[in-house]
């Protein structure tokens, strides 16, 4: 017998697993990568007894990896928030899935736990650019106002380190970065000891990002805009913060960043207007290799002869 965390390796994911494991110790092996590796339950070869946890990843995109494991005779608990299809129905599958616009993994997690690691779930929740959630989630925690900018920024920056081609262009690779902030039950108490590597995190984040705002709109309206940025490490590890920073300055507008990839295709990230949080799962599953949430979406790589067609798309889907 086993037992693995698979999880995604952005601040959603990993906080969620960090709340989980402070109250339910499990010395698991950890299946983890970059923000857009999200079949991961296929890197488990399960076993009769196996305990496995999925956090964060679509349960239909891992639908066959996860029907594998139940008649391998492993348990599941998978806990998300994207687009899930039909759940298969089995003893051995316990899920906690919800897909509101407004609910993250390690909100979800905070419940399941009624509130032990509420901080660390501000920092998922602020991480996956559900602020006014967060904000909610803050008030029984008594913060000051510089304490949940902290919380927020922490967030922020976990979330950034995720996104990357591959482990290489990461500031961290994933699974090391939670098993630095697995020592602590307070994201405070991290930022205190680890001044060195908050401030690795939050210098890469502000170079990057300073890179992305000169870039000039490849198309732009009052409801939808879109942005494309080369084929470059710091292009990839910021497209998904540099997508949430626009929802958020633009909250009318909905967002469309697409990165060259190395073959010449896209990895696309699109935000749904923040005022109306919909739409943008829709978009990207009508393209192979497409999918997210209401919110929140993404096409891992968009062939450059379909770029047209999806501009199109998106203003459509935008068009209020």
């Amino acid at each position: 017998m086993a037992d693995y965390d698979v999880f995604n390796g952005d601040a959603d994911g990993i906080c969620a697993l960090l709340q989980l494991r402070f109250a339910e110790p499990r010395d698991a092996q950890l299946i983890t990568g970059v923000k857009r590796e999200i079949d991961l339950l296929k890197r488990v070869d399960a076993r009769a007894g196996d305990r496995i946890t999925v956090l964060d990843v679509s349960l239909d995109k891992n639908r066959d990896a996860l029907q594998r494991a139940l008649d391998a005779g492993a348990e599941v608990f998978y806990v998300d928030h994207h687009f899930a299809g039909a759940v298969p129905a089995s003893s051995a599958l316990k899920s906690m899935i919800n897909e509101a616009a407004d609910v993250c993994t390690s909100l979800l997690i905070n419940h399941y736990l009624r509130g032990a690691y509420r901080e660390w779930a501000v920092v998922g929740t602020f991480g996956d650019n559900l602020k006014k959630s967060a904000e909610g989630l803050a008030k029984n925690l008594h913060l000051s106002g510089e304490q949940l900018n902290l919380l927020e920024n922490l967030g922020i920056y976990i979330n950034y380190n995720g996104y990357g081609s591959d482990i290489a262009e990461l500031h961290f690779a994933p699974d090391e970065l939670y098993r630095l902030l697995s020592q602590y039950q307070s994201p405070f108490d991290f930022v205190s000891d680890n001044a060195q590597q908050f401030q690795k995190l939050e210098q890469g984040y502000h170079q990057d990002l300073e890179a992305a705002q000169s870039t000039v709109p490849l198309s732009e309206s009052g409801s939808a805009a879109a942005f494309v940025l080369p084929d470059e490490p710091w292009a990839r590890r910021v497209s998904g913060v540099y997508s949430n920073e626009l929802a958020n300055n633009h909250p009318h507008r909905a967002h469309a960043v697409l990165t060259v990839k190395p073959n010449g295709n896209y990895l696309v990230s699109v935000r749904a207007p923040l005022n109306n949080k919909q739409g943008a799962a829709a978009l990207c599953m009508q393209f192979p290799t497409g999918g997210g949430r209401e919110a929140a979406a993404g096409i891992n790589d968009l062939p450059v002869d379909l770029l047209a067609k999806f501009l199109d798309q998106f203003k459509q889907a935008f068009n209020r």
